[in-house]
């Protein structure tokens, strides 16, 4: 990154000071904090409406609007198991929210264990694996369950998986890793293929570690697909299938709050799950997993879909990209993700909450600094997450400038002041 002089720094903070009040008299109420679906991409899922109606005859056989099913329709089984390239008997399609999904998950390994092994809440004091920068709302379950979170650095190609294999072989408090394989949230990197062997082939110390692959995106592409090896075909080859629980859903395929999720494991792992679920539930709504079925009708269609959302969000990616180019250059560096919903910026060590903090006050509103680590405790202060969505193309554009202006102005008082 650039290192400017005294004088230098004086001089660019006054410049962009005087930017800083100009925005700020425009009275901005701007919101970049969360991946939110935009409006036009809402739009594309209207038709789900039409699907089902009081001149349907056909709801399904066993008539879907009566009980049963606890684990999904199976016109949906069989379409997110095409999707995922995985067995029938290895998925079960549930509710609006993956989300939810992870939280039951491990709190029914909390409460009961995982497998026939002893309840993980009565094992005492235990770990969990958070890359890093990585998706707060995982860290928060983590968080909420006592779990000490241990910080596994990002690269290019995925976890440190020499820190991974080191701390899941040799130490059995460490139940579990989060993992958002590809397009990362937030940087938007796609597992490398030896990183995806390296986590099948794992030999965990503790029976009841599992591998929380939450595969949010893997069809929210910006351009091209871009491959990810399949961990549970991986996985079987080593005979390690039981490692690993695998989500999704189409909250930002469709509607969020009203799509369907699910979660693909080994036939042990869905067979265990499954019996636990049917004292749970009395069974999904069945009725809007067959209007997701019916709507998208194959994989064709949910391909042809996303293109349409690709169509929408590739244009504001580029311009995130094309104002950090021309105001950030040498003072940051970010990633250029070819899918996903986020962009990940590393602002100057030190200055990531004064950013945030001085946009906030110009009335643009980023995802807090420190959100992306453990204990929202980002060592650094220096990345922050990038949400380019939501808003029009026109405000995302003076969005970005502001963020500019106020990771500038923060970049300059740090060297001044040290």
């Amino acid at each position: 990154m650039k290192k400017l002089s005294a004088q230098q720094a004086i001089s660019l903070l006054q410049q962009e000071l005087a930017k800083y009040n100009e925005y700020k008299s425009m009275g901005l109420k701007l919101d970049m904090s969360r991946g939110k679906p935009c409006k036009e991409q809402l739009d594309l899922s209207k038709g789900l409406f039409d699907i089902l109606n009081s001149s349907t005859e056909d709801f399904g056989a066993p008539d879907y609007r009566n009980y049963g099913l606890v684990d999904g329709i199976p016109e949906a089984k069989r379409f997110f198991a095409e999707l995922c390239e995985v067995n029938e008997d290895e998925i079960m399609v549930l509710g609006n929210a993956s989300l939810t999904i992870m939280y039951d998950t491990l709190q029914r390994g909390m409460q009961f264990g995982v497998l026939g092994n002893k309840p993980m809440n009565m094992q005492g004091k235990l770990k969990w694996l958070c890359p890093a920068p990585g998706y707060d709302r995982h860290f928060a379950i983590t968080q909420l369950f006592g779990f000490e979170m241990i910080t596994v650095p990002m690269t290019e190609n995925g976890p440190d998986m020499d820190m991974v294999e080191r701390l899941v072989e040799n130490d059995e408090r460490v139940k579990g890793i989060w993992c958002v394989p590809k397009y990362s949230n937030p940087q938007g990197i796609i597992y490398s293929d030896d990183t995806v062997k390296r986590f099948a082939r794992l030999r965990p110390k503790a029976k009841d570690f599992r591998i929380y692959w939450d595969n949010a995106y893997m069809i929210h592409h910006l351009g091209e697909d871009a491959p990810l090896l399949n961990l549970l075909q991986e996985a079987k080859k080593c005979g390690n299938e039981d490692i690993a629980y695998i989500f999704g859903s189409t909250s930002k395929i469709t509607f969020a709050g009203a799509g369907i999720s699910f979660i693909i494991a080994s036939k042990n792992n869905i067979d265990s799950l499954r019996k636990m679920l049917t004292i749970q539930s009395i069974g999904p709504d069945k009725l809007n997993q067959l209007a997701h079925i019916r709507f998208f009708k194959d994989k064709k269609g949910i391909m042809e879909h996303m293109a349409k959302h690709a169509q929408i969000l590739k244009p504001k990616f580029q311009m995130v990209d094309k104002i950090l180019r021309e105001e950030l250059e040498g003072y940051a560096q970010w990633h250029n993700p070819r899918g996903g919903y986020f962009i990940s910026c590393d602002l100057y060590q030190g200055t990531a909450k004064r950013t945030v903090e001085l946009a906030e006050n110009c009335g643009v509103k980023f995802t807090p600094a420190g959100s992306t680590y453990p204990y929202k405790k980002d060592p650094g202060d220096s990345n922050i997450r990038i949400a380019p969505t939501l808003p029009p193309i026109n405000e995302l554009e003076i969005a970005m400038k502001v963020f500019a202006c106020c990771a500038k102005i923060a970049y300059c008082e740090k060297l001044i002041n040290g």
